[in-house]
């Protein structure tokens, strides 16, 4: 049957050829792997089928044989017969990706305007891309990207079909995830920046002119938008713009701003959408992210915007999304925690950082002034304090650091207030990690508001267990009515039995250095030295 259907494609008429296509297709929709053809056969098959390509045949069998060539292309196996030039020029024909002014003799597939065939042929060489290494490095140079750079250009056409627009976009961004080389290609000399921020601004104006929600098939195209923005951004040095790239940065954070903010058909789509803009704004500059503020016009401010999402004479709608994506993937995380949440909380440390209003504004949201929930460890309850307070022990290491920073960031990195907010021990590994744990400050912070304790807190506070951050009820000591001698010998005892398991290797005891990091000691005594000189600090409270 496989040694057949190559004579038919080879020899066959249109109609027979056309037949044993459809046939072949319907059975193998579903089919990823191909055991029963060779390797030479599928090449053969892939011969024929370029072959009749170059014929002129009808739409309906184009289609047919572009069909078959995506469903074998699925398979790596046999696919270097279809990453040569003339092969790859033959799908970019069919996909109107040649420019008519560069070959006159392609003039007349260039000029194809069967919608079927060109999208066909555009999943074609995702999955020839997708799959063979020489199929990128030949459409790295061969024109495909100019030509899709070409065609973005006319994506205000309403002509121009929506599943064309998506598969150029999914063909740059595999080629822009594979192909190192095309991202400065690109962004630079192709101005891809300008014009994939054209589509999602296109996008969004369409929608509110007809007033209506964001479609599923405009967020798809968007979130492809999005990937193809992260690759080209990944690397960018924002200590060497010039004034055109920053001005496209600010411009960009602005139209992610509005992403953020519109109104999908579905909420599965709006949180991928969310999910892409969260991605991309970890790529943005420091001083960009003052667009995702927005100032607030008092005549048409809602009651519910000047309630929840104003702050210091700020819009913060956009900041409040972030912080409800965030809390959304804390209650209900993906498969992978680390590609859950490290994106949302590296985003919002570096907001926090870069802007003193956003990060009030999340302290406000995330730690807010502590009152009787004091009473409780600070990682029990379902706020989102103590969501994050849990991160702060998750064996994947990524996502604790992150978690550990953003609420060190929300504490202006005071390791006072920090300690006050997650307890001690939550917070050992951080200040372990910067050499803050004798306290101290890591970064300089304005600080001219008010004490942020409450009057509830005030009451409880003396009675806080600092290791645990919760109020406990006083403890009777176990050492009262001790002589002194019954002192030292209990504290010998356990020092011995400390330095029984130092020695079996069950514990590895440490002290604080002169860097405020934690040191292996040799022998317990060592932890006797200095004792009472430890340097105080005090932090302010203030915000």
């Amino acid at each position: 049957m496989n040694e057949s259907i190559v004579e038919v494609v080879r020899n066959g008429v249109e109609d027979a050829l056309y037949l044993h296509l459809v046939d072949f297709n319907a059975k193998n929709a579903q089919v990823f792997q191909f055991p029963d053809f060779t390797v030479e056969l599928k090449q053969l098959l892939f011969e024929a089928l370029f072959h009749r390509l170059s014929d002129k045949l009808q739409s309906r069998t184009y289609v047919a044989c572009l069909e078959s060539i995506r469903l074998l292309s699925r398979e790596k196996s046999g696919l270097e017969s279809v990453a040569t030039e003339s092969t790859l020029r033959t799908l970019l024909t069919h996909a109107g990706l040649v420019l008519s002014s560069e070959d006159e003799s392609d003039v007349g597939f260039a000029t194809i305007q069967d919608a079927i065939v060109i999208v066909e042929a555009q999943k074609c060489l995702c999955n020839i891309i997708f799959n063979s290494q020489a199929a990128q490095r030949t459409c790295s140079t061969n024109g495909c990207i100019e030509g899709i750079v070409q065609r973005l250009k006319t994506y205000k056409d309403p002509t121009l079909v929506h599943e064309i627009k998506f598969y150029d976009m999914r063909m740059l961004f595999v080629l822009t995830a594979l192909c190192l080389e095309v991202r400065p290609k690109l962004r630079q000399d192709l101005h891809g920046l300008t014009y994939l921020i054209e589509v999602l601004d296109l996008t969004l104006r369409s929608a509110d002119e007809a007033e209506r929600l964001v479609s599923d098939p405009e967020v798809d195209l968007c979130c492809e938008v999005l990937k193809i923005l992260f690759n080209i951004t990944v690397s960018t040095d924002s200590n060497n713009m010039d004034e055109e790239e920053e001005a496209h940065f600010l411009r960009l954070v602005s139209v992610l701003h509005d992403l953020l903010l519109c109104q999908t058909e579905t909420k599965e789509k709006r949180e991928e959408l969310h999910n892409h803009t969260v991605n991309l704004l970890t790529n943005m500059p420091r001083e960009s992210y003052e667009e995702l503020l927005t100032p607030i016009n008092e005549d048409s401010a809602s009651a519910a915007e000047r309630k929840d999402s104003v702050y210091d004479g700020k819009n913060m709608e956009a900041v409040v999304k972030l912080l409800e994506f965030l809390e959304n993937r804390l209650e209900a995380p993906q498969q992978s925690l680390k590609e859950s949440l490290a994106p949302v909380l590296h985003c919002l440390c570096q907001i926090c950082r870069a802007n003193r209003s956003m990060r009030k504004f999340c302290r406000l949201k995330s730690l807010p002034y502590l009152r009787n929930e004091v009473k409780f460890l600070p990682q029990e309850g379902s706020t989102l304090r103590n969501k994050l307070c849990r991160l702060l022990t998750s064996p994947v290491v990524e996502v604790k650091e992150l978690a550990a920073d953003f609420l060190f960031v929300l504490c202006k990195s005071s390791v006072t207030r920090f300690v006050k907010y997650t307890g001690y021990g939550n917070a050992a590994g951080l200040l372990a990690q910067r050499g803050l744990m004798c306290g101290g400050r890591e970064e300089d912070y304005s600080s001219e508001s008010e004490d942020s304790e409450t009057e509830e807190y005030s009451e409880l506070k003396d009675d806080v267990n600092p290791v645990t951050g919760r109020w406990e009820l006083p403890r009777p000591n176990p050492m009262e009515g001790m002589s002194d001698e019954q002192k030292e010998y209990e504290a010998m005892q356990l020092v011995e039995k400390l330095d029984k398991l130092h020695r079996a290797g069950v514990i590895q005891p440490t002290k604080i250095s002169e860097d405020g990091k934690p040191v292996p000691i040799e022998h317990m005594e060592e932890l006797l030295e200095g004792v009472g000189s430890e340097p105080h600090h005090s932090d302010s409270e203030s915000d």
